[in-house]
């Protein structure tokens, strides 16, 4: 393929790029379009774990077409994950990746309101609450009054929170390193570039649309 014809086809790309990412707005970037047209360009054939038998229902789960296989494997994903970090979390006061992610978002915050706090985890007050409640017990979550609004409690992490951040930093990188597996940098690339696309769907759903029902939001 001569260099004009190469430059044509990145151009239709970069188009169809911004296109199905309008509303990302200026939060588009050359990593994240590298990542799109990785996606539109690698396709290898990697041996999964099969979870299907044989029987004939097999055939009529497999019509569900790959966005089954999609949901699957970011579930299985997440269960290997919980198993890695878990050894990372063995000698720690943190128990949980949720406590974890809890502090860690604090750690770049002075502060947070409850609410704030539990939305930016994706998670339901009911569940968000009782982590909260676990972290301040073992001190190293601190609550006090929001100074202008007197009816909202806001949190920020103690010291010892940080220093407990900072102890399994290392180990929870590592976790990171195995996650991404054998996974070249291209493939990175192009994995962030895809999830982050997911979830920035998902997140508009979680804040904006939580009480639609399924048929709603596949509309």
């Amino acid at each position: 393929m001569k260099t004009k014809a190469i430059l044509k086809e990145l151009i239709d790309y970069l188009s169809l790029y911004e296109h199905e990412n309008h509303d990302l707005g200026s939060e588009l970037n050359l990593t994240d379009f590298l990542g799109f047209l990785n996606s539109h360009h690698i396709h290898q054939n990697v041996k999964v774990t099969e979870l299907r038998g044989n029987l004939p229902s097999k055939e009529l789960i497999e019509q569900e077409g790959p966005h089954t296989d999609v949901s699957i494997l970011i579930v299985m994903m997440f269960r290997y994950a919980k198993g890695y970090i878990k050894k990372a979390l063995k000698n720690s006061k943190i128990n949980t990746v949720d406590e974890f992610s809890f502090l860690i978002t604090l750690m770049t915050h002075e502060s947070l309101s409850k609410t704030e706090l539990i939305t930016k985890q994706v998670m339901e007050k009911t569940s968000g609450t009782e982590i909260i409640n676990r972290l301040v017990k073992l001190g190293l979550l601190e609550q006090f009054n929001d100074e202008i609004d007197k009816r909202s409690v806001r949190l920020k992490i103690t010291v010892l929170g940080r220093l407990e951040i900072l102890k399994i930093l290392p180990q929870m990188n590592t976790v990171s390193q195995i996650v991404t597996g054998n996974l070249n940098e291209t493939e990175k690339g192009m994995i962030a570039y895809m999830l982050r696309k997911l979830e920035h769907y998902h997140n508009d759903i979680f804040l904006n649309k939580k009480e639609f029902e399924l048929t709603e939001l596949l509309n």
